[in-house]
């Protein structure tokens, strides 16, 4: 494809809710829009919905964090050829007040136990996300959780829920690029930081054209390619909100 895409060409990308909130994809795509001719529309939603929306063919390609359901999605031949492009890490945010009493702490189990001790409020995406997704396995390692009258399930992204943590004065767990991007409206401070288990990696994959004949493969395949090579992966280095760079390239070789 490459400069001789026609400006008409749509690439159809559902991604999470992160790399929208935090204004990466606002950042990067620009750059690939001009090289290529080719103009992106992009669907922020929780991982779990973008990976549905490339499973029914409504996009041509999704940029996700949940590797597991990643690779379930590539093996059921939804999708092919999977590229590592970047990640970061997740992190528990409080009120700056520390009502769980848990800042400083390294362990996201021990201090997702002390949450669920401690009288203070827990927001949970509840969305499916790939962050959802996550925060429920750190609840069963934990083998606690608060009851129902301080677990609020919000079904909503990101920036909204950081938003409603700040309101009620409650925690949550947040990726670090969303949360570095709100911590000015919302005032809520990192708490838990650090911990393996909060490795955060994203995947971008193609949507299998044998399954739909009719979806964008050689715009996806432009867009992968852009993303992982130098010049895609030099973009994502060079993002910052404060001064801050919230997402490391991880791109290698196919």
């Amino acid at each position: 494809m490459g400069a001789t895409a026609h400006a008409e060409q749509i690439i159809r990308l559902s991604t999470t809710t992160s790399t929208e909130n935090s204004g990466l994809l606002a950042y990067l795509l620009p750059a690939f829009e001009v090289k290529t001719g080719a103009k992106v529309h992009v669907i922020a939603v929780g991982s779990g919905k973008a990976l549905e929306l490339a499973k029914n063919g409504d996009v041509d390609v999704t940029l996700v964090h949940a590797r597991a359901a990643e690779d379930a999605f590539v093996a059921a031949g939804y999708g092919v050829g999977r590229r590592d492009v970047m990640y970061n890490d997740f992190i528990v945010a409080c009120p700056a007040s520390d009502p769980a009493r848990i800042k400083g702490g390294k362990d996201v189990i021990a201090a997702f136990r002390r949450i669920a001790a401690a009288n203070v409020k827990f927001i949970s995406r509840g969305d499916n996300s790939g962050t959802d997704v996550m925060e429920k396995s750190y609840w069963k390692l934990a083998g606690a959780m608060p009851p129902a009258s301080r677990y609020l399930s919000a079904g909503l992204g990101m920036g909204e829920v950081l938003n409603m943590a700040a309101e009620l004065q409650a925690c949550t767990l947040a990726d670090r690029a969303t949360y570095a991007t709100y911590q000015a409206r919302t005032g809520l401070a990192v708490m838990v930081q650090g911990d393996p288990r909060m490795f955060n990696p994203y995947g971008i994959i193609a949507v299998n054209p044998a399954r739909h004949p009719g979806i964008n493969d050689k715009g996806a395949r432009a867009l992968i390619d852009w993303i992982t090579s130098p010049e895609g992966q030099g973009k994502i280095a060079s993002f910052r909100v404060g001064g801050q760079q919230l997402f490391v390239p991880s791109a290698s070789v196919p």
